[in-house]
């Protein structure tokens, strides 16, 4: 048994022992699972492939004078305004109005490489943001803030496709021939984060990892997360489960390890660069990060009939081949995330251990709790909802408008004495949660 604070102990020494998640395959295969236990510190795994439930939070700044920005746009791709004056967010599917092949993603990665961007801002005009409009260039050092937040990343396995129809379909797994004419698949296989530690026993909030190029962290499962599927014999889920929710900071990261895409016929995507480190604690979390491609299941996917129903399961050394069986016919197969850069993101992160530059963190909570996967039903009739009467939430915001003292806070609560109101009407439209006021 050991623990992060020993291991850390050993990176800042330089003693750690730090392998990738193929060469500590290697290493089981030639001397088993208790001596990766006992030799191995840390196991460096990574991911890059496309995924779209990604983003980044901006602060752009407030004009002279300022302005509520309530519609933006950035090289005319929409980024949603709909938080405090001058934030918002990109979303990296977000097309542009001129070329649905351009988009959010790009405006990311330009960003993030430097370059200049037209920049537009509307809004309403206020008393205190009175400007309606803005109009120039941006780039990241012109920006207060400009942090990637992505909610759905380095998803568990998700499943190959295929497709068995008689035509060509487009989908956010590349281009599929008709009659089983090809197979794509996405994760990394025995390099996957979430395959090398599958019941996340060191991963969860608060993990440091390596996220395009700089440090970022964990901060929640990702939406659709799941635990409640089916395992292997290995103890890997066989299907789609587990995502991880991240956060790095854009200004840092290096555009080598995201890149912005565009998928015929679907949208716009962008490859993200994950790279996590898993902490070999005892010989459970050794026997794990040892499994190879060889066990790690998978399903094979229909994309050509409702339902995308299961045609077979499969493993990552069959995905890899280059072939597979399906129904007695041979296909050929290709992955739609890049393998060489997994490898050269878990290769970074390995040298930034060995060399202190980088430690392990403790998560500060475990994602364990049972989650199920909800799909969203066709409800066309439902009752009419009645909003509640607002009642006071005590903030204090009509006692300076009032000139008689009738409202007035008394141990941090409102206090209203009737007999000192003179219903002159100035606290009338000041509650920002809509109590009648004043409230006689």
């Amino acid at each position: 048994m050991k623990s992060v604070e020993e291991i850390n102990k050993k990176i800042l020494s330089g003693e750690a022992v730090v392998l990738t998640a193929e060469e500590v395959v290697k290493l089981a295969r030639e001397e088993g699972v208790k001596r990766v236990a006992e030799k191995i510190d840390v196991v460096t795994t990574a991911t890059f492939a496309p995924m779209c439930s990604s983003g980044a939070f901006v602060n752009f700044g407030h004009t002279r004078p300022p302005m509520r920005m309530e519609k933006v746009e950035i090289e005319d791709v929409e980024v949603y305004g709909g938080l405090a004056a001058v934030d918002g967010y990109i979303g990296a599917t977000q097309e542009s109005k001129r070329d649905k092949s351009f988009g959010g993603a790009h405006i990311i990665e330009l960003l993030i490489k430097g370059k200049n961007l037209r920049f537009k801002a509307e809004g309403k005009g206020t008393d205190c943001y009175p400007r309606r409009q803005f109009e120039g260039f941006i780039n990241k050092d012109m920006l207060n803030d400009f942090f990637m937040f992505n909610p759905r990343n380095a998803y568990q396995n998700y499943a190959a496709a295929t497709n068995s129809s008689d035509r060509t379909i487009y989908t956010y797994m590349g281009k599929l021939l008709p009659h089983f004419g090809n197979v794509t698949y996405s994760t990394s296989g025995e390099l996957s984060p979430l395959l090398k530690d599958p019941q996340m026993l060191t991963i969860g909030l608060g993990t440091k990892i390596f996220l395009c190029g700089t440090e970022g962290y964990i901060v929640w499962p990702g939406t659709q997360f799941r635990n409640d599927v089916r395992l292997n014999e290995h103890g890997i889920p066989i299907s789609a489960a587990r995502t991880l929710a991240v956060i790095g900071d854009a200004k840092k990261m290096n555009p080598r390890y995201l890149r912005a895409a565009y998928f015929k016929n679907y949208g716009v995507t962008i490859f993200i660069g994950i790279g996590v480190p898993i902490p070999v604690l005892n010989e459970e979390i050794a026997y794990y990060v040892s499994r190879s491609n060889e066990e790690i299941t998978t399903e094979l996917r229909d994309y050509g009939k409702a339902g995308r129903p299961v045609i077979r399961l499969t493993n990552y050394a069959e995905l890899r081949s280059g072939w597979i069986e399906i129904e007695g016919k041979k296909v050929k197969t290709s992955p739609i995330s890049s393998l060489a850069m997994a490898r050269e993101i878990a290769q970074i992160l390995k040298r930034w251990i060995v060399e202190a530059r980088f430690t392990l963190t403790v998560p500060v909570k475990l994602f364990d709790e049972h989650r199920s996967l909800k799909g969203l039903e066709e409800v066309k009739e439902a009752e009419k909802f009645d909003m509640e009467a607002p009642t006071c939430v005590n903030c204090g915001m009509c006692v300076s408008v009032c000139p008689y003292d009738a409202l007035k806070l008394v141990n941090d609560e409102l206090s209203f004495e009737k007999e000192l109101c003179t219903e002159c009407g100035l606290c009338s439209d000041v509650c920002p949660v809509g109590v009648r006021l004043p409230p006689l």
